[in-house]
């Protein structure tokens, strides 16, 4: 560990020779044969009104820096096949592993690749025109790719994490997310590198299908001692350019459908009610300021020359979490519906994260309890309670539009959030649709609102000036995870109802992010090979 000044961080020469002499110092004595050092971590000191860096570095002395090897992939001949619903990170990661063992991925995926995706994205801010199949969270990529692309996660349990780094390195995102200790490719990076990706698996026998729904999916009936078992074999899928409708056969199916695939969900409700359980999740709103406030609280004032400031907030409000999500430093707040009828926000940041504004999601803790009987009414009348979620995020997703102009969002000062009154003014915002003068906390449900209304005077104890009369409430922030969990067995990965069905990834309810998720799509596809490669699918 060295410290140096801001101004010092990318002197080359000297960061040299601090680290050879911190390591003499720590290694007396010792023979040093051209000693490597590897960046592994950064903290920020501004004690004392003096602004100082710790820079971390691992050391190797006769040998060379370890590396995370890449995997052996290898082109497929099509013998054995898995569709996989969704090209988000659990998708194309997935389709990587099934690559190491010679099987052909077939990503099937209801949005536009990159480029078109691109124009659908644009004409939300544009024209409120929303494209309910290819959006921010619909596409090639999945919603990662214009939404941010941080790299980080809590959880170190679910696998290795650098391997995933090292392949998004690999296909020519920033080798500094090999060391950074928040990792961020950048959402005008991250197209390209999600290009390079599909490319690379199409070169090596996989194939994708673009602007193509999941419908239904084809099973097959089977009575074993007396018992009537179902498996997938395939499904039935929909066009969404010109309609035409094909159907897709293979050994495994994945369903890799991200979060908002709301669609989804009802159709394995149709046919495996009990495939689905309701799950915890959040809603709040997102809170935005001034990029030079949150600087200058997070680094005392000391922010000159530094990059924008990220913040992390956590508090508990009447036995419920309430906690900062998906922070956004020097960033944009984002219009994210996926469908015509709903407002949502989301926040995202470019690679150089140099926008005058810095956002984060601040979302209330809400279980199955939590959800208002009318919903879970609906949800028993339809015939599977664990939607009840669903059915309340829909809801409050089509109260934000009724209380804003087309895609224009309802926002609030916090300041007049917190003391329940109206904002005659606004101040600038980043979200391009705009924002409309709302009372907030007059519409938002009082689970929720009161709960944020508590958690921002705690937060301004910890960060002194988060309420601020320049800090901005953008409603509705509704998609951090889902609310339903597609059941599957913990040791097959196959859905307990309907066999070779590989529930996966984020809208399954097993990861929440771009690591996590790329990580659950390895761990499924590299069991679906395993028991290809037993030559039968593990009896449930």
């Amino acid at each position: 560990m060295i410290t140096v000044g801001p101004e010092d961080e990318k002197n080359g020469a000297l960061l040299k020779k601090l680290l050879l002499a911190e390591l003499k110092k720590q290694q007396a004595g010792a023979k040093l044969d051209s000693p490597e050092f590897v960046f592994e971590k950064k903290s920020i000191d501004a004690r004392h009104g003096k602004f100082k860096l710790h820079l971390k570095y691992k050391a190797y002395v006769g040998q060379k820096p370890a590396q995370t090897a890449l995997p052996a992939w290898r082109k497929v001949d099509g013998g054995r096949r898995v569709i996989i619903v969704g090209s988000g990170p659990a998708g194309l990661f997935g389709a990587l592993t099934l690559l190491e063992h010679g099987i052909m991925p077939i990503i099937v995926e209801r949005g536009e690749e990159t480029f078109e995706r691109k124009r659908s994205i644009a004409k939300i801010s544009t024209q409120s025109a929303v494209n309910s199949d290819s959006n921010y969270c619909f596409g090639e990529g999945g919603a990662g790719t214009f939404s941010d692309g941080k790299l980080y996660t809590r959880s170190n349990k679910r696998g290795d994490i650098s391997r995933i780094l090292a392949i998004f390195a690999h296909f020519g995102a920033d080798k500094k997310i090999l060391t950074d200790a928040h990792p961020h490719i950048g959402t005008d990076k991250l197209p390209g590198v999600i290009n390079a990706m599909k490319a690379f698996i199409t070169e090596m026998g996989g194939r994708f299908y673009f602007n193509t729904r999941c419908t239904d999916f084809i099973i097959e009936k089977t009575e074993v001692n007396g018992t009537m078992l179902s498996r997938v074999t395939g499904i039935r899928t929909s066009n969404t350019k010109n309609g035409e409708q094909t159907e897709l056969y293979a050994d495994a199916t994945v369903l890799a459908t991200g979060h908002s695939a709301k669609d989804i969900y009802e159709m394995v409700s149709r046919i495996a009610p009990g495939a689905l359980e309701a799950k915890t999740f959040a809603v709040g709103v997102r809170a935005e300021h001034p990029r030079s406030l949150i600087d200058g609280i997070q680094y005392h004032g000391k922010a000159e020359g530094m990059g924008a400031a990220e913040y992390r907030l956590v508090t508990q409000i009447q036995e419920r979490g309430v906690y900062s999500f998906c922070m956004c430093p020097g960033g944009f707040v984002v219009p994210s519906a996926s469908d015509k009828e709903g407002l949502v926000v989301n926040g995202m940041s470019a690679a150089g994260r140099n926008s005058r504004w810095s956002n984060a999601a601040i979302v209330v803790e809400t279980r199955p309890e939590d959800i208002p009987a009318e919903f879970r009414e609906q949800a028993k009348t339809a015939g599977c309670e664990a939607l009840a979620g669903l059915y309340f995020r829909t809801a409050l997703e089509r109260l934000t539009k009724q209380n804003g102009k087309a895609q224009a969002a309802p926002a609030q000062r916090m300041q007049d959030f917190i003391e329940r009154r109206e904002s005659n003014t606004l101040p600038d915002t980043s979200y391009t649709p705009g924002v409309v003068p709302s009372r907030l906390d007059q519409w938002l449900f009082p689970q929720i609102a009161e709960r944020l209304r508590a958690a921002f005077l705690e937060f301004n104890k910890s960060m002194k000036g988060f309420v601020s009369p320049d800090a901005l409430l953008i409603a509705s922030e509704t998609r951090t995870s889902t609310p339903v969990r597609i059941l599957r067995n913990k040791d097959t990965l196959q859905s307990p109802a309907l066999s070779d069905l590989y529930p996966c990834g984020e809208g399954a309810g097993y990861s929440g992010g771009i690591v996590s998720s790329a990580m659950d799509g390895e761990k499924v596809c590299a069991q679906i090979a395993k028991n290809l490669n037993e030559g039968r699918s593990k009896a449930l």
